[in-house]
């Protein structure tokens, strides 16, 4: 078919098929005609050796062949329809040439991995009558192969039985179990697995009771219990706390991780709510009690913080440091007991020997020093001192040990030397006169201003001429403001006015022109 004639050892293949099988006189000529074209389509370098414990196919209709001798290799025909000459038998006098072996690659070590943490934080989400949903966190340590995924496997209550509920693993930190039945009670844990190895398994402390659960576990806590609850010594404490949760969820108190005393602490649950009494509260009762709501895994908790406060004790070392005109200085120190609360300061109060009445001088006094003013000279004074909390006063007060008195001083009164000032001053116009025109028979003024001391004395003049005692002229001074009436003037009345101010420190003039215009 190619042209090609083939090799001398292929030649012998059909030979070697002869030997091994004598097929009848036409079946023969057959398979000549079958293999010479075959042996001319295979070019020689895709020839390889075959194993030689593989078989030839066999052929649609079996025939009788004679066993081949062990000297001469059979060719095996492949599914293209070429013939691979198998590996000669031992003692043949030509074996094929086997291929170069190849160069091993050198290893890599590869570092030792180590597995991942166990998971985090499992926790039951929700029950349902046939399934329950678990969550639960990655865990820290992952590993450096990373993470493949989880693999959550249970077990029945009393079994040791444990079997994987997801086949393949998955990522999602969130799991629903399905096709469980209703009663049985079912442990579960989850495995984190890597690429070689798995971790710790997290488990769940206790198992998951299959029933349904119409209703998660709810604690309402009232908005003034969120504070921290205060009572005094003696005071009952009756606390409703309400919850929801279905079927009726299970009630449980502690204080400090330890159960109650039930001799001093009464608790009642309902479906609905929850009661803490105590009938005389003592300092001792404060603290912090958890409140915990558990409908199988699935739970909730609050923190009730309970503060039984009474009144502080007296402060401490009270005494007079200093006494000083009107004035006495004390000091104290805070009392030993506050009254299991947070003193909010001090009040102060006086007694003087004739009247022996307590006053209130100072409330709330933050300090532990003070001084008290504004004391009676001659009088004798004592003080004490009591400290408040949030409950109140103390019962008893600190008294200091001496007394105060407060002496006469004698006094002597000098009044204060004020420096003579000289207000002497010549007289000077502040505000000049003004020429002026006005009309024949209407009244007009001259207005000017002067200061001076001693208060200058004002002449008028008209034309140099001095307006004595005129009916037709009214001449005022009024805090310094001169003024001149010219009262219907006339034509004749009209020209240069003068106001001069005289004092025994000198004179000064001022000057304005007038003009009197006709009727129009």
């Amino acid at each position: 078919m190619t042209g090609k004639t083939a090799p001398p050892a292929k030649k012998t293949a059909p030979a070697a098929a002869k030997k091994k099988a004598e097929p009848a006189p036409k079946e023969q000529t057959a398979l000549k005609e079958e293999a010479a074209p075959k042996e001319e389509a295979i070019p020689k370098e895709e020839a390889a050796p075959a194993p030689a414990t593989e078989e030839p196919p066999a052929p649609e209709h079996p025939l009788e062949q004679p066993p081949v001798p062990s000297n001469e290799p059979v060719p095996i025909p492949t599914e293209a329809g070429a013939e691979v000459t198998p590996v000669p038998a031992e003692g043949s006098s030509a074996p094929p040439a086997e291929p170069p072996a190849p160069v091993p690659e050198p290893k890599v070590e590869k570092p030792k991995e180590e597995p991942p943490s166990c998971p985090l934080s499992l926790a039951v989400e929700e029950v349902s009558e046939n399934s329950f949903t678990l969550t639960w966190k990655a865990p820290e340590q992952v590993g450096w192969a990373g993470l493949d995924g989880y693999v959550v496997e249970i077990c029945k209550d009393g079994s040791s039985d444990w079997k994987a509920v997801n086949k393949e693993p998955f990522l999602s930190t969130r799991y629903t179990i399905p096709n469980l039945s209703s009663g049985d009670k079912i442990h579960v844990r989850v495995v984190a697995v890597s690429a070689s190895r798995a971790s710790v398994p997290a488990t769940l402390e206790q198992p998951v009771l299959i029933r349904e659960i119409l209703q998660l576990p709810k604690i309402r806590m009232p908005r003034h219990l969120r504070e921290t609850y205060i009572r005094r010594v003696g005071d009952a404490v009756n606390i409703m706390i309400p919850f929801q949760g279905k079927p009726q969820p299970e009630v449980s108190w502690t204080k400090g991780g330890q159960p109650l005393d039930t001799n001093r602490i009464n608790i009642r649950n309902t479906a609905r709510d929850t009661i803490f009494y105590i009938r005389q509260a003592q300092r001792g009762d404060s603290g912090k009690y958890e409140l915990t709501v558990q409908i199988n895994g699935a739970e909730d908790k609050a923190t009730l913080d309970i503060q039984v406060v009474e009144p502080p004790g007296p402060p401490q070392n009270l005494k007079l440091v200093d006494v000083w005109g009107f004035n006495v200085a004390l000091e104290w120190t805070p009392p030993v007991d506050n009254g299991n609360s947070e003193i909010k300061g001090y009040r102060v109060q006086k007694s003087d020997k004739k009247s022996g009445k307590w006053f209130t001088v100072l409330e709330r006094c933050t300090r532990t020093s003070c001084t008290i003013s504004d004391l009676i000279i001659g009088n004798t004074y004592s003080f004490r001192v009591f400290s408040e909390n949030i409950c109140g006063l103390s019962d008893s007060a600190a008294i200091a040990s001496g007394v105060a008195y407060i002496e006469k001083t004698k006094t002597t009164y000098q009044p204060e030397k004020i420096p003579q000032r000289d207000m002497m001053e010549p007289p000077k116009f502040t505000q000049p006169l003004t020429d002026r025109t006005t009309t024949r028979g209407y009244s007009t003024h001259l207005f000017c201003s002067v200061r001076g001391f001693p208060q200058p004395k004002i002449i008028w003049l008209k034309n140099q001429m001095e307006i004595r005692e005129d009916p037709k002229y009214i001449a005022l001074i009024d805090q310094g403001v001169c003024s001149l009436e010219i009262r219907k003037p006339g034509p004749f009345d009209g020209g240069v006015y003068t106001c001069k101010a005289v004092n025994p420190l000198g004179e000064a003039s001022v000057d304005c022109r007038l003009d009197v215009k006709g009727e129009i």
